[in-house]
């Protein structure tokens, strides 16, 4: 797995976070996953399912293909 687009991604899912005035926790809590999880998403260290990112852009209330527009 090319590590660029998990740094990508995570950084874009930090980003849509901030923006929505979540913390790590509230996000994780909202999804049902452990605050550690969601730190390794943002840091690019743990890879997803395609099923953990539909829960975490619903937590989020953001499109699916937002998480995926690297260029904002």
């Amino acid at each position: 797995m090319n590590t660029k687009v998990l740094e990508k991604l995570g950084k874009t899912l930090k980003n849509i976070r901030i923006e929505k005035g979540l913390t790590q926790e509230a996000l994780a809590e909202k999804v049902g996953i452990h605050p550690t999880y969601v730190g390794k998403l943002e840091s690019g260290k743990n890879n997803v399912s395609i099923k953990m990112l539909f829960k975490i852009s619903r937590a989020l209330n953001t499109k699916l293909y937002d998480i995926f527009d690297f260029d904002k």
